[in-house]
């Protein structure tokens, strides 16, 4: 097999919790109940094999064992009660890529029209790939695109194709 810029790998079993909430008020509610802090915005939070991710001013996504997704999902509604606020697993919905190696920020250069340089180590970016709504978080060793399922196919050809031997941009 050829030498790739970077490693991409197709993540499975990872669950998804979509929050859409008054963050503000009911933050630490929710921090409580999922057992991770809040997230600064455009960050994300991580305790363990949990983050919570930072997706707009009233929206979470939190990454979970899938196995925990439901239960999860059901504890934070009851802890959320009568509150204006809705918790959707998404697991199904999503399709989630590593992008590791000391070459992954520039395979997703090529890709996302967003400084990607300038996120910090704890960051997460609403973006596209290519013309594909996605959400980009860094971690040790690289970084994670999450976008919809129906386009996961795609996603991965495109990350294959920038992530080709070859391929590096010009430092120019």
């Amino acid at each position: 097999m050829a030498e790739t810029l970077a490693r991409i790998t197709q993540l499975q079993d990872l669950g998804m919790i979509q929050i859409r909430a008054n963050l503000a008020a009911l933050g630490d509610v929710i921090a409580k109940a999922v057992g991770v802090g809040m997230p600064d915005q455009t960050s994300v939070s991580v305790n363990g094999n949990r983050s919570l991710c930072w997706m707009s001013h009233d929206e979470l996504l939190l990454i979970l064992p899938k196995p925990e997704a439901a239960e999860t999902a059901a504890a934070l509604t009851q802890a959320l009660g009568d509150s204006h606020a809705l918790v959707v697993d998404v697991s199904d919905m999503r399709a989630a890529f590593s992008i590791d190696g000391a070459q992954a920020l520039q395979v997703l250069q090529k890709l996302c029209p967003a400084d990607l340089a300038a996120m910090p180590a704890d960051g997460m970016r609403r973006t596209r790939a290519a013309q594909v709504a996605c959400g980009v978080w860094r971690r040790e060793g690289g970084y994670v695109l999450i976008g919809f399922r129906s386009v996961g196919d795609y996603l991965r050809g495109l990350l294959q194709t920038a992530a080709r031997a070859g391929t590096q941009l010009d430092p120019r």
